[in-house]
């Protein structure tokens, strides 16, 4: 519909004033980042430029082909039983064809839309298209009745500016929206597709164990009476099904959607208490641990429990680099300035192990590669590394890696931080 409602003359605010509102408006809407709080705000500033004390504010659901309402005013305003309306109703085309003010846009009714109010036909006093790029991203109702019914031509200018800044902004906060939706489902296709490659992995790895397991079986009741047999074989089969125990609780936490649980904390404290916990089996193999931990480091949004793991699992692999012969361990954080200027934090962990070769580095990060063949305590499960690779992203941030065979390996942490 083009046709203007009739408009009373009336005083406008000064130019500056205006304008000054017109700005307060914007910048408040550039600063949410929720739907929700940007349909208040926005149903909020027009109601109280159209003197209208009931309305509700609509925004685009693609996914269902509809108009969901998120925000609303007043205790019976318009289409209060439509908590979304069909984007096929006449009235989403009547708005969407509209370049104007809507104004009356009665009657319209649509069962498929939900009823109005005891049944009766749509009675609307104004209608606010938001629309971006020929697109109806949102539209605001205010039913008869709820405030006046006519607007000056000042304030018909000023509104034509307002949706606009309110449809720019919604559209805004819709793209975000589509691109955050788009990377967990992206993250989560990712890691179904590394669940497949565990899934081979894992047969191939409790394939050993086994067998072992199977063998014992068989040969215990001829060899009951054998006690060395027993006790030496007994442990073994031990060592085996803690290894299977290992490998299924390693891909329960791969497969967990690992989303953090995130407070403010400080890394180098993190850090700090995780070297503290491998003193003593540091000092046991010689191995000497350097810290320099920078001073003013910015506080982090991090799951503390997840990154605790990571930096553990990196110092562990660190130590089993370097065997019984002993070297250096070295943790450094320092703070750098992200592509926007925003701050980030910086963590390495250096060993002067054996290094890792430039064919093993490309594929350090894949589920179940490892380089660990045996140790004293248990071989390499190649998930650790996945794990704590999977941890970092969740939390925006990297996780990387350089290796020199015959030198050492240093791994490379970088997290955004608090602002």
């Amino acid at each position: 519909m083009t046709d203007r409602p009739v408009f009373h003359t009336a005083s406008s605010a000064p130019v500056s004033e205006s304008l000054q509102r017109l700005t307060h408006f914007a910048r408040d809407l550039g600063s949410l980042t929720a739907l929700p709080l940007a349909a208040a705000r926005i149903l909020s500033e027009l109601s109280e430029i159209t003197r209208h004390d009931q309305g509700a504010l609509y925004i685009v659901d693609r996914e269902h082909h509809q108009y969901r309402r998120q925000a609303s005013i007043g205790t019976s305003y318009v289409g209060h039983d439509c908590a979304a309306i069909s984007a096929d109703h006449p009235l989403i085309h009547r708005l969407a064809e509209s370049d104007d003010l809507c104004s009356p846009l009665h009657p319209l009714h649509d069962d498929s839309a939900g009823p109005e109010p005891s049944g009766q036909p749509w009675s609307i006093s104004l209608a606010l298209p938001l629309k971006n790029r020929s697109q109806l991203a949102a539209f605001v109702l205010f039913p008869r009745n709820s405030g006046v019914d006519q607007i000056d031509p000042a304030q018909a200018e000023w509104l034509h500016a307002l949706t606009q800044i309110a449809a720019n902004a919604v559209d805004a906060l819709l793209v975000h929206d589509d691109l955050a939706q788009s990377q967990t489902l992206m993250r989560r296709t990712d890691r179904l597709r590394s669940l497949e490659i565990i899934a081979g992995g894992f047969a191939h790895e409790i394939r050993n164990p086994l067998t072992s397991i199977k063998t014992f079986i068989q040969l215990a009741p001829e060899r009951k009476n054998d006690t060395e047999f027993i006790r030496d074989f007994s442990r073994i089969v031990l060592e085996d099904v803690y290894r299977i125990e290992r490998l299924i609780q390693e891909i329960l936490d791969y497969a967990r959607y690992m989303e953090p649980k995130l407070t403010e904390e400080d890394l180098n404290e993190i850090a700090a208490s995780c070297l503290y916990f491998i003193e003593v089996k540091a000092e046991s193999r010689r191995i000497k641990i350097e810290k320099e931990l920078a001073s003013g480091l910015p506080r982090v949004m991090l799951d503390r429990q997840q990154i605790k793991q990571v930096l553990l699992n990196l110092l562990l692999n660190a130590m089993d680099a370097m065997g019984e012969h002993g070297g250096s361990l070295r943790v450094r954080t320092s703070r750098f300035a992200g592509p926007d200027g925003s701050p980030w934090v910086h963590a390495e962990v250096e060993d002067t192990g054996h290094g890792i070769s430039l064919a093993n580095l490309e594929h350090i990060f894949d589920p179940f590669f490892t380089t660990k063949h045996a140790s004293d305590e248990r071989e390499g499960t190649g998930l650790g590394l996945t794990i704590a690779h999977q941890i970092i992203q969740e939390h925006r941030g990297t996780l990387n890696v350089t290796s020199t065979e015959g030198v050492g390996t240093t791994f490379f942490i970088d997290l955004p931080a608090v602002s």
